[in-house]
C-alpha cells in the first residue's frame, strides 16, 4: 500500500465518523455567519465530550483568568470560535486513537504530542508570538499520522513495531521507508490535508528551510519532549534547554524551571483531554496521578450550582441583545445538563398553529429524534400533545398519573413512558413546548420544578427578546 491508499483507508474505512464531525465542526468554523449555537449544539450532543471541554474551559492554560465557565456557550466566548473547534476535533480524535492498536505505541505518541504541545505553547507565549493556541493544536496534532497508524495499521504496523525493537539504533524514518515506502510524517501531512487540521498542522509534520517562530517553538516542543523521556538531566535534555533559553531570551537555570513546569502542566492537560494513561508517560519528576491533576470525573446528574449559574448567564444574556435561537440553547443546555436528563428538544408550532415542528434537541440521538418530533394538532381531547395546547398546561406522564390523558403518540416518538411536556408562551399563548426526559431513571418532584422553572424562564425570555425587537422596530 501506499501512501495515498493509506490515507483512503484511514479516512474511509477506520475513522468516516471523525470525517463527517471535521466536516460539522469546519463547515461551521469557516461559515462567517455560523452562530455560536450551531457549534455550541454540536459539543452538546455529547455528554463525555461536552465535560471535557467545560474542564479545558475552565483550566489554567486556557482561562488564565479563572472566570467560571459552566456553559459550553460561555466556553465559545472565553476560548473563541476557531479556538473551540480546533479544541473539539483534538477531543474527537484522541478519543479515536484510544480505542485500540498497538496501544503502548499510541499512548506513547499521544503523550510526547501533549508534552511537545505544552512545551511549544510557552515558547511561543515567550517569543510574542500572537497565534499560541494555534502552535499548541498544530504541536498536539504534530504526529496524527503516526497515532493513526499505531491505531489502524494492523499486520504493518505489527512489522514496523518489531523491526523498531530488533533495531534500536536504527532511525525510525529509515525503517518507515523499507517497510512501508513512506515516513509517517508524510502520512500526518496528508491527513492533516485530508481533515483541514490547518496549515501549521502540516508544516509541525514537514517543517520548511526558513522556520517562523511559531514552527521554532513547535520544533522546540518536540526536541524538549524527546529528549526529556531519556531523563532531565542528560546531554540531550541540557542541549535542548539551551535551546530554549536562546529562543526565549532567559538563563539556561529559569528555562529548565519553566520546562519542568510545563512538563506538569501537559500531565494535568493530557489528563483533562481525557488522556490519563498518556499523561502518565510524561515525564514529570515526583508527579501525582494526572487523574487527580484533572479534578473529578464528570457525572451526568442533577446539579443545582449548574442549575443557578445557568440562570445567572440567562440573565446576563437578556441585559444584551441576544437571538430567541441563544436563549433557547442556553435554556436547553439547563434543562439537558443542569437537571440530568436523558434528552431534551425545543418544538415550535406552525405559522398556521395546526402542527408541532422539532426544532433542536440535546441528549443521544437528538438529531434523530428533533426530525421525529412532529405532530398534527387536530384538536381531539385526551390526547396529550393537543391538551398541552388546549389547556396551556405543563404535564408529567408517568404510569399512575396520566390524569384520563394518553400519550401514545407522543411515546411511539420518543421510546419513553415517563416524561416532561410543558408549553412555551407568550403573552398567555403557547407557541411550542420543551419536552424533556430521563431515560431509564426515574424522576422526582426536584427534578420536575426545575423543569417548570426553566421553561417558565424561557417564556419570559421570549416576551423580553420580542418586546427589544419590536422597540427597535418603532425607533426605525
Amino acid at each position: 500500500m501506499g501512501l495515498q491508499d493509506w490515507v483512503e483507508r484511514i479516512r474511509d474505512r477506520d475513522m468516516p465518523v471523525f470525517g463527517h464531525t471535521v466536516d460539522g465542526v469546519r463547515n461551521i468554523t469557516d461559515d462567517e455567519n455560523a452562530s455560536i449555537g450551531q457549534l455550541s449544539r454540536v459539543i452538546l450532543q455529547d455528554p463525555a465530550l461536552t465535560a471535557k471541554v467545560l474542564k479545558i474551559a475552565n483550566s489554567v492554560m486556557f482561562n488564565p483568568a479563572r472566570q467560571p465557565v459552566s456553559t459550553v456557550s460561555r466556553a465559545v466566548t472565553v476560548m473563541g470560535f476557531d479556538g473551540l473547534g480546533d479544541i473539539v476535533l483534538s477531543l474527537c480524535l484522541i478519543d479515536a486513537f484510544l480505542s485500540g492498536g498497538l496501544r503502548g505505541r499510541v499512548l506513547s505518541e499521544m503523550a510526547r504530542c501533549f508534552h511537545a504541545a505544552v512545551q511549544a505553547r510557552s515558547a511561543a507565549a515567550a517569543c510574542g508570538v500572537q497565534q499560541v493556541e494555534e502552535v499548541f493544536i498544530a504541536a498536539l496534532l504534530g504526529r496524527v499520522g503516526e497515532m493513526a497508524f499505531w491505531c489502524f495499521g494492523a499486520e504493518a504496523a505489527t512489522l514496523l513495531d518489531e523491526a523498531m525493537i530488533e533495531q534500536p539504533d536504527e532511525r525510525p524514518d529509515n525503517l518507515q521507508m523499507d517497510i512501508l515506502g513512506f515516513r509517517l510524517r508524510s502520512l500526518t501531512s496528508s491527513l492533516a490535508k485530508e481533515w483541514r487540521l490547518g496549515s501549521m498542522v502540516v508544516s509541525a509534520a514537514e517543517p520548511g528551510a526558513h522556520p517562523s517562530n511559531a514552527e521554532k517553538a513547535i520544533a522546540l516542543g518536540y526536541r524538549l519532549a524527546a529528549a526529556a523521556e531519556c531523563g532531565w538531566h542528560t546531554t540531550l535534555a541540557n542541549k535542548a534547554i539551551q535551546a530554549y533559553a536562546e529562543l526565549v531570551g532567559c538563563p539556561e537555570k529559569e528555562a529548565r524551571e519553566i520546562a519542568v513546569g510545563n512538563a506538569t502542566e501537559a500531565a494535568r492537560v493530557a489528563a483533562q483531554f481525557g488522556a490519563a494513561d498518556a499523561a502518565r508517560l510524561i515525564p514529570v519528576p515526583g508527579a501525582p496521578d494526572p487523574a487527580e491533576l484533572a479534578g473529578e470525573s464528570a457525572h451526568h446528574a442533577p446539579d443545582q450550582k449548574l442549575q443557578l449559574k445557568i440562570l445567572r448567564d440567562l440573565a446576563m444574556m437578556l441585559a444584551g441583545k441576544p437571538s430567541l435561537n441563544e436563549v433557547l440553547l442556553l435554556v436547553l443546555e439547563g434543562i439537558y445538563r443542569g437537571l440530568g436528563m436523558h434528552q431534551a428538544v425545543f418544538a415550535l408550532l406552525s405559522p398556521d398553529r395546526t402542527q408541532l415542528l422539532g426544532k433542536a434537541g440535546l441528549g443521544r440521538d437528538a438529531d434523530a429524534l428533533v426530525k421525529r418530533f412532529q405532530f398534527r394538532l387536530d384538536g381531539a381531547r385526551g390526547d396529550v400533545v393537543n391538551e398541552v395546547f388546549l389547556r396551556n398546561e405543563a404535564f408529567w406522564l408517568r404510569e399512575n398519573n396520566m390524569r384520563g390523558l394518553n400519550a401514545a403518540r407522543l411515546e411511539k416518538v420518543t421510546g419513553q413512558q415517563e416524561a416532561f411536556i410543558a408549553p412555551i408562551s407568550t403573552h398567555g399563548r403557547a407557541i411550542g413546548v420543551f419536552y424533556a426526559d430521563c431515560g431509564v431513571q426515574v424522576p422526582d418532584e426536584e427534578i420536575w420544578e426545575g423543569f417548570l422553572h426553566f421553561v417558565q424562564q424561557a417564556s419570559l425570555s421570549f416576551e423580553h427578546v420580542a418586546a427589544m425587537s419590536a422597540a427597535g422596530a418603532r425607533r426605525q
